[in-house]
């Protein structure tokens, strides 16, 4: 049970206890404040019935005691305790016995006040002394101290037990509280930066026939709030953390790949993730000019870790470009301009006079899905520099041009069956031949003016071909797209890239797929995520096994998945709005709808999105017919 608002973070197990084990606690910036919080009702620890997530940020766990002197089945005592990603606990005992009821309550508490990654490669170190301090207990380490605070104050406070205790006389009917208050001494109330009154994303939500589309869009949204982070040297500008717990930090290629899949909830997320990454932009003369640097990412069992920085660097013109055609106001799109143009000139670099962008690393592989993100900023960046009078959009069009007939022709591998694209060529010119997910960044061609696809590295028979490999069981799990397709050398239902079901990847095909006509395959993996999403509580994790859907089955949860992720809900986002097919040129003065036709989900309205910085509502029937029902003023529908 994860509750997250950065940079506060609280993890428990069903059960409610936190025991010190694991990673249980409560942490702050990815610090563990509190590791071990027990509680004890009359001398036994309550028995839970019920452990619930009630928003993201917050859990509720239910438990009930029988405290009366007759024997009976019954438990005439609940205890409930809401626990916040703040640093805050509230314990309440009510009581149905027909007597009153002297309750003694005691609440044993500890810490280590270690590091999560620390905590996360089992070398967290003992717990610390404790001392009484104000109205509670107090820890102090190398690194800082934390507190507990209880109110009301207990009637006594141990240090050497580490424990607080109180005793409450209940009424028949009556209930009694305490809150504890976890704080970082020296540091203010935490304020998460999803919590703000005017927060970057706004509160669409969903209705229509099927009512698990409602729950996924507004869990998605509430996840995507608890992961926003402030860039700290310019606190008006918000990104996305990576993912809880394992990953709060800013991943520059997964926050713009967020910030993208989430511009239907408006584009002031896409706006500070892009002027955060701009700031961390190298400008060093050499060839690695312009870059956003990033980690190295597992790339499964058949290619060598890619590099996520070059990931970035190519998404960030493509949203920028994107941004603005949803209605990114031109001071900031010029504001930003500067930056996106020394991603393009990175890449023209990077290309040189061959055709490929190489892997940044000496004797790396052309990958399949790099030469997919270069294709799409080469198009995107070009539209973006015409619209704004700047030089350079032509040559990016003419090399773009090549790169499609170079790849049609070598990295497309022929076969009886139709073929497949190539997942890379090795620097000795061997193409490898296995089929996974990152194949789906060819059909994310992105958008252009007018509400039209820019055209990508496929023709339209190869996109047909690539449709059917997505579409058939080995792909698709029936709970989403495998990362590797099951029979591949290597696959693995839990690999990270060896055959476990990427929520983010699916979505780009549900979406690609969608756009291209291929509704079937696209309707078939849309279904595919929602019946998941519903096991995880309508909150999805990054990934999750590829094993093949059964009747009466679930998927099965990845040990190492971050739950919530960015990219995740996120792609909730663009599976949701992609049965609108919602395609905005605000500088045009237009929105386009290219509805999924067959209507899988049967009706949906989608109220409380955002075009042109105003609300956009819209409605697809059972018929597959589309309608705005409110747009920004002069906002037309466009072809």
């Amino acid at each position: 049970m994860i509750c997250v608002a950065l940079p506060g973070l609280a993890i428990s197990a069903e059960h409610g206890q936190l025991t010190g084990r694991g990673l249980e606690g409560f942490y702050r910036a990815g610090r563990r404040l509190l590791s071990r919080c027990r509680l004890r009702v009359a001398g036994r620890e309550p028995l839970v019935v019920q452990a619930r997530m009630v928003a993201a940020d917050s859990v509720r766990f239910v438990a009930t005691l029988r405290a009366s002197s007759p024997a009976g089945p019954d438990p005439d005592v609940v205890v409930e305790r809401t626990r916040h990603a703040d640093g805050t606990e509230r314990i309440t005992l009510r009581s149905s016995a027909p007597r009153p009821l002297r309750l003694p309550v005691e609440v044993a508490l500890g810490t280590d006040l270690a590091e999560l990654g620390a905590i996360a490669s089992g070398a967290a170190g003992p717990e610390l002394s404790a001392d009484v301090h104000a109205f509670g207990l107090r820890w102090s380490g190398p690194t800082g101290s934390s507190s507990v605070t209880a109110d009301p104050p207990p009637a006594d406070a141990l240090a050497s037990a580490g424990l607080l205790r109180w005793e409450f006389e209940i009424p028949p009917g009556g209930s009694a509280s305490v809150e504890l208050r976890v704080r970082l001494d020296g540091a203010g109330r935490l304020r998460a930066a999803g919590h703000a009154a005017t927060g970057p994303l706004a509160a669409a939500r969903a209705t229509g026939d099927d009512p698990a589309v409602a729950a996924l869009l507004r869990t998605s949204i509430e996840d995507l709030r608890s992961l926003l982070l402030r860039d700290p040297a310019h606190p008006a500008d918000t990104h996305l953390a990576a993912g809880a717990p394992w990953r709060c930090g800013l991943a520059p290629a997964e926050a713009l790949a967020a910030a993208r899949m989430a511009l239907p909830l408006g584009t002031r997320l896409a706006a500070g993730t892009l002027r955060t990454l701009a700031r961390v932009q190298l400008r060093d003369p050499g060839p690695r000019f312009g870059m956003i640097p990033g980690p190295r990412r597992d790339a499964g069992p058949h290619l060598p870790p890619g590099c996520t920085g070059t990931e970035a660097t190519l998404l960030f013109p493509a949203l920028l470009a994107e941004a603005r055609r949803w209605g990114l106001p031109e001071h900031e799109t010029e504001q930003l301009l500067p930056a996106a143009e020394r991603c393009l000139v990175w890449l023209r670099t990077a290309v040189g006079k061959g055709t490929y962008l190489p892997d940044p690393q000496p004797g790396g592989p052309l990958r399949c899905e790099t030469q997919a993100h270069a294709h799409r900023a080469a198009l995107l960046g070009a539209d973006l520099l015409d619209a704004c009078g700047r030089p350079g959009g032509a040559a990016l069009r003419e090399w773009a041009e090549e790169l499609r007939t170079a790849f049609r022709e070598e990295l497309w591998i022929d076969g009886p069956g139709g073929g497949r694209p190539a997942a890379a060529r090795t620097p000795d010119g061997r193409l490898v031949p296995y089929l996974g997910a990152a194949a789906v960044h060819l059909l994310d061609t992105g958008l252009l003016g007018g509400g039209t696809r820019a055209p990508g590295l496929l023709d339209e028979a190869r996109t047909g071909q690539l449709a059917r490999l997505l579409g058939s069981p080995v792909m698709d799990s029936g709970w989403g797209l495998r990362g590797l397709g099951a029979g591949e050398a290597g696959y693995n239902p839990f690999g990270h890239r060896a055959g476990a079901v990427r929520v983010h990847e699916t979505a780009i095909a549900v979406a690609g797929l969608g756009g291209a006509g291929y509704e079937k395959e696209a309707s078939a993996l849309l279904r595919g995520v929602l019946a998941a999403a519903g096991t995880f509580g309508h909150r999805l994790p990054e990934m999750y096994a590829g094993e093949q859907r059964a009747e009466g089955s679930a998927p099965l949860p990845h040990p190492a998945a971050c739950r919530p992720a960015a990219t995740a809900a996120a792609a909730a986002v663009l599976l949701v709005t992609t049965l609108a097919g919602i395609r905005p040129d605000v500088p045009s003065g237009t929105v386009a709808l290219r509805p999924v036709r067959s209507a899988p989900l049967g009706e949906i309205a989608l109220t409380g999105l955002r075009v042109a910085e105003a609300p956009l509502s819209v409605r697809v029937s059972r018929l597959g017919l589309a309608l705005v029902e409110e747009a920004a003023d002069g906002l037309q529908l466009g072809g």
